[in-house]
């Protein structure tokens, strides 16, 4: 049986971890680590079952576990034969280390004599790293065969007459094997032998841990910096949290993973709890509680425990050892707050490292330190593009040719990359172009549910501020745009402040900037009101869109804001299809040219903006009881209204813009 983490087991299958047979190398290298192979195994354990499996191995193997070392374990459960099964051939040929637990009984199993030849077949052939562990026999008696072995063996020479050479290549086998470097157990603290194997293992591993996926590109550098925040060769010893915090699929969870797995075994304890979020959703505190202490301290049969006393063991156990507690994904402050977890009374020189999207988590959680994880560099993003794309080193020049504008779409997004990279691997080039065209009007749904999911957690005010910002208002300035939004009550001073944290948008010299794959998410999220019919979209900003509008009969009250790019110019169109926005609460227009006439704009409109107004007046019926800015730069306007007109307006500002001297006297009434 296969004994990996939970968490890091999910995360290695998501990730494109390896199966039987597939092939991969580590991200790093060390000089007293085993040769440079590929694996999918750290150990083999190698051992009598009824003997070991419930004492010895079951410790050894969770102390390995703890340390974030994935093991095989041959399991009872596992069909016996009369040879040793291809299942567990392959997982001795695929496993860095194995460990041989000699016992009185393991010479008596022709299955673990298979293993054993197995494993010394593997040392001998790729110089594969043996421990033999001597639990209750002398290892004189292993060498030699005789003592407590010696009738098992003159048992299995009848037994296999007919095949002469079997039973000599265990005896040899056993002989090699036990003259190596090892363990003699037997009268000695288990606890401590434990620990000493395990610190053995993971110094012969070098921390090369067989998980890492193989498009891993430019690991090194960003674990790195993790590590530094951490202080863990600091001569200070306190607690440390680190948030590791940016949008989704830009790899925070494969970053925590990494670090996890390269300083867990610094750590009395360790766990990785992935998607926590998720976890809190389907089982509250208590479901995450539960895999902390299973990872922790390998304690199962928690069920029957009610939610106190699973605090409980948390509070009491948690608190009183090393540990490094790895909470991926977190999305509200509450999932932290109730795991009874206190940072500040985590014993001296444990670490938590929390993953989240909103930076507001981090702020208010014990303090710590926030590492925003970036975009990869330009060159990263072409090497993992390729080693997606490209099954060999071979490219076609018609489909590298194409790469730039690939790039250029997924915007340096790991997330982006590796799903477009594997869509397009071994498509031909006018495939390619295919796609590309069609992610113009049609972004890849894989991409926009992951980036989806933040944007779900904005309460409604949050999430109109991120459409505005998606369809209208990427690189304006930012007091620009909360005014625009003050006046739409949108309450933009704490709203943006949130998309800030929430890695939605970012602030540089004043302008607000915006992923351009969060662009597409958000533009997508109004073209799915009603694909192809703009009429029954929330949010008009492309001219051609625009006039389709103008044209249409019914179903436009649905628009709410309509702001056209002011760099694109626009052919002339009949205005009279914008009385019937009933709905409209924004408007700002540049440079139109229109005819007809217009008699009515929506009482709902709030801000409006129009370059070059060609008329001489607003509309008749326009009572703009609810406006609260009115901007016409270059306007025609002579007067406001023809006659007299009463505002309605607690807060009425406006800028005009005249062209010309009123002729009449403008004439109007704030209330």
């Amino acid at each position: 049986m296969v004994e990996t983490k939970p968490g890091l087991k999910r995360f290695w299958d998501r990730f494109g971890g390896r199966s039987s047979g597939s092939t991969s190398s580590s991200s790093y290298d060390s000089s007293d680590s085993i040769q440079n192979q590929n694996y999918i195994y750290d150990v083999f354990i190698s051992f009598r079952g009824p003997d070991t499996r419930n004492s010895f191995v079951d410790h050894l193997c969770s102390h390995l576990l703890r340390k974030g070392i994935f093991v095989f374990k041959d399991d009872h459960n596992l069909q016996k034969g009369e040879s040793i099964s291809p299942q567990l051939l392959q997982a001795i040929q695929l496993s860095r280390l194995s460990i041989i637990v000699f016992s009185k009984n393991y010479a008596s199993s022709s299955w673990c004599l298979d293993e054993m030849s197995a494993i010394a077949s593997c040392k001998q052939q790729s110089s594969q790293i043996v421990f033999p562990i001597f639990y209750d026999v002398d290892p004189s008696h292993v060498r030699h065969q005789n003592g407590v072995y010696e009738n098992d063996f003159v048992s299995h020479r009848c037994k296999f007459q007919k095949d002469r050479d079997k039973v000599p290549g265990w005896e040899r086998a056993m002989t090699d094997l036990a003259n190596s470097a090892g363990w003699d157990v037997r009268d000695k603290p288990e606890f401590e032998q434990i620990q000493n194997i395990v610190q053995a293992v993971i110094k012969k591993l070098g921390h090369k841990f067989s998980w890492f996926v193989n498009d891993l590109i430019g690991i090194q550098p960003r674990v790195q910096a993790l590590e530094d925040k951490l202080r863990l060769n600091s001569n200070s010893d306190d607690v440390q949290v680190l948030g590791i915090w940016g949008m989704n699929g830009i790899g925070k969870t494969t970053q925590a993973a990494v670090l996890f797995d390269k300083i867990s075994h610094r750590f009395d304890a360790s766990c990785f709890i992935e998607d926590v979020s998720k976890l809190y959703r389907d089982g509250g505190n208590t479901a995450v509680q539960k895999q902390i202490i299973h990872q922790t301290f390998g304690q199962k049969g928690l069920d029957m425990c009610s939610p106190f006393q699973i605090s409980g063991i948390v509070r009491t156990r948690i608190h009183d050892i090393r540990v490094l507690i790895v909470l991926d994904n977190v999305d509200e402050l509450e999932q932290l707050e109730n795991l009874a977890i206190k940072p500040k009374l985590l014993l001296k020189g444990s670490r938590m490292v929390i993953t989240t999207t909103d930076m507001h988590i981090l702020k208010v959680y014990e303090g710590g330190v926030i590492h925003k994880v970036p975009l990869l560099n330009d060159n990263d993003a072409r090497e993992l593009f390729c080693r997606k794309a490209f099954k060999s080193e071979e490219q076609s020049s018609s489909c590298e040719a194409l790469i730039p504008e690939v790039l250029k779409y997924a915007q340096c997004l790991p997330l982006a990359i590796r799903v477009l990279g594997s869509f397009l691997c071994t498509r031909d080039a006018v495939e390619w172009r295919d796609v590309l065209n069609r992610l113009q009007s049609s972004p890849d749904k894989k991409i926009m549910n992951v980036l989806q999911i933040s944007v779900d957690g904005l309460n409604h005010e949050e999430k109109q501020i991120f459409l505005h910002i998606a369809c209208f208002f990427k690189r304006e300035r930012v007091d620009y745009v909360k005014r625009i939004l003050d006046c739409c009550e949108l309450y933009p001073h704490i709203g943006i402040s949130r998309l800030v944290e929430k890695s939605l948008i970012t602030i540089s010299n004043e302008e607000i900037h915006m992923h351009e794959l969060l662009q597409e998410l958000g533009k997508k999220m109004v073209w799915d009101q009603s694909p192809q019919e703009p009429r029954f979209w929330s949010r008009i900003w492309l001219h051609k869109d625009f006039l389709q509008v103008l044209t249409a009969e019914t179903g436009t009250e649905k628009v709410k804001a309509i702001v056209l790019n002011k760099e694109e110019e626009m052919s002339e169109c009949s205005i009279g299809g914008l009385s019937r926005m009933k709905e409209l609460t924004l408007l700002i227009l540049y440079h139109t040219k229109v005819s007809g006439s217009l008699e009515f704009l929506s009482d709902r409109l709030r801000y409006l903006f129009w370059h070059d107004y060609p008329f001489d007046s607003l509309p008749p019926y326009f009572t703009v009881s609810n406006l609260v800015e009115l901007n016409m730069p270059n306007s025609h306007i002579i007067s406001l209204w023809h006659g007299n007109k009463v505002i309605y307006s607690h807060s009425f500002h406006f800028r005009l813009g005249l062209n010309k001297s009123p002729k009449d006297r403008i004439s109007f009434l704030v209330i």
